[in-house]
Parts: structure tokens; C-alpha cells; sequence
């Protein structure tokens, strides 16, 4: 097995995700003296292109995790969007600090089901979409150099892998396996709570028409023509509220207000990286 390709594939609406995939993807290809490819499926026109892969690559492959899970609304682009052919490929999800639960061990087995071998597996805390008080500045110093860690014993690993040209058995990482549960969001009450209707709002007189956020919408939900309506799905990534220069867009839903202040108040401890390999390094 001879690698030729590395290549970053990720759905990262606020940006977290692209940014920890895009380090390491670039850090691997770089140090293998490879190319090195970048495929972003956050917004609706690109999840129109089926991905092709061959044995001779290696693939970055990153989501941050929904209520402990892939993005469902995204999850029928992996599951179909993918064909791996045997190429080897790295999951890795960004999370907000609470937990990752079932979002790697699916995203584990979504690569497997669509014929990657993965060969080691990666959850990062990054700060929260919801709320600058929950993993503010993740990852910081020590959470790069304990990716730098990973990158050294990944190096190893794809020697290893390439010098007997055997993939190893899919990569063992915690939570449901099949995942059938997602996180249930709670409120301040410590009791369920439910937002799926929830849409940002808009400060008409913040606003200047720009269309950013509609343009940033991974749902391409925000009208075009009104960006204060949003007639589609919404799936509360925040892309508009983080990328809206202005700072016209916001929620005011009382059951998602709620479930963002339990966070801030219960989820400030830093969750640490967690790594895993599919076999020794």
C-alpha cells in the first residue's frame, strides 16, 4: 500500500471543525511529502458531488457532533455521498465541551460501511456554537500539543500500515454500537426540553442586507430575497449568527435559551481530547 493523497473532508458551520481537520490533514501531508486535497460538504450545493476515493489515499474526515450524534440532516450526504474503495481514513469529531457520546463510533462506522478502512479516530473540544462562555478558545495550547502527540504516533501508524500493506481492523472508539439514542437537550429545570422549531431572528435595524446568512445557511434555509424569514429547516448551527458582521441574527426561543444556559452553567469544566488507534503505532 503507497499513499499518494491526503485529503480533509468536513461539514463545519461555524468553522471549528474545518479548522481542526484542516491542521492535521495539512500536517500529515506535509510530513509525507504528499498533496493535499480539501472537500468542505457544509453547504447544500456541494452535497450534489459524490466522492470518489482509491487505496492510495488517506482521508481526514470531520463532523462536530449534534446531541451526541452526526448532523442528522447531514447524515444521508455521508452515508451516500462516499465511496472509499479501501482508502484509509481518520474520523474525527469536534464537540462542545458537554460530550462527543455516539458521534465518532458513527462516524466510525458510516466510513467503514462505505469501504474506508479507519485507522484511528480523534474527538476535540472546540468552543461551543451556542455560547462563547462553554470551551472558549478549544482547542487551546494543551489540547495542540496533545493533537501534535497524535500526529506523531499517526505518522508511525500509516508507516506501519503502508510498509505491510495491511490495513488493520476498524479503529475501536467508545459509545452505542449501533448508536440508537441522541442526547436529550435539558433546561434550566434539569428536565427535557424541545427547540426543533426554534429560528433566528433578525434586528431589522442591525441588518444591512448583506445576505450573508444566507449565503452561509448549511440548510440554505434564510430567504435570499427577505434574509429575516427563514421558511426552510433550521438546525440551529449558529453559521448565521456567528458570520453576520452586524450581529442582527439571534434566538429568542425560551426552550433554547433555556438549554444554553444549563450549558453555561454545567458544562464549563474542559473536557480533554481523546485519541484512539486502530492498532499500535
Amino acid at each position: 500500500m503507497h499513499l499518494t493523497k491526503v485529503t480533509a473532508v468536513f461539514y463545519s458551520a461555524t468553522g471549528n471543525t474545518h479548522k481542526n481537520v484542516l491542521r492535521l490533514a495539512r500536517s500529515i501531508a506535509d510530513k509525507l511529502g504528499l498533496p493535499l486535497t480539501v472537500f468542505d460538504y457544509t453547504l447544500p450545493d456541494s452535497r450534489t458531488v459524490h466522492q470518489t476515493f482509491t487505496p492510495q489515499d488517506l482521508v481526514l474526515f470531520g463532523t462536530p457532533v449534534y446531541a451526541g450524534r452526526i448532523p442528522n440532516k447531514l447524515l444521508p450526504y455521508v452515508q451516500d455521498g462516499f465511496t472509499g474503495n479501501e482508502a484509509l481514513a481518520i474520523p474525527l469529531v469536534t464537540f462542545g465541551n458537554r460530550s462527543f457520546d455516539n458521534g465518532l463510533v458513527e462516524l466510525r462506522n458510516e466510513l467503514e460501511n462505505n469501504g474506508f478502512h479507519t485507522i484511528a479516530g480523534a474527538a476535540i473540544p472546540a468552543r461551543h456554537a451556542f455560547s462563547d462562555r462553554i470551551a472558549a478558545g478549544r482547542p487551546d495550547p494543551h489540547d495542540l500539543k496533545l493533537v501534535d502527540e497524535f500526529l506523531s504516533a499517526l505518522l508511525l501508524l500509516i508507516t506501519k500500515i503502508q510498509e505491510t500493506s495491511l490495513p488493520p481492523a476498524p479503529v475501536q472508539v467508545p459509545g452505542e454500537n449501533p448508536p440508537l439514542t441522541y442526547y436529550t437537550p435539558l433546561g434550566t429545570d434539569g428536565k427535557p426540553t424541545v427547540f426543533l422549531k426554534a429560528k433566528p431572528k433578525t434586528y431589522i435595524e442591525l441588518c444591512d442586507d448583506c445576505g450573508v446568512c444566507a449565503a452561509v445557511c448549511p440548510m440554505g434555509a434564510i430567504s435570499h430575497e427577505d434574509t429575516s424569514q427563514v421558511p426552510g429547516t433550521c438546525i440551529k448551527c449558529q453559521a448565521c449568527i456567528r458570520k453576520c458582521h452586524t450581529h442582527a441574527k439571534y434566538f429568542d426561543d425560551p426552550a433554547f435559551l433555556s438549554h444554553v444556559a444549563m450549558l453555561e452553567e454545567h458544562c464549563t469544566h474542559p473536557c480533554e481530547p481523546k485519541f484512539f488507534y486502530a492498532c499500535e503505532p
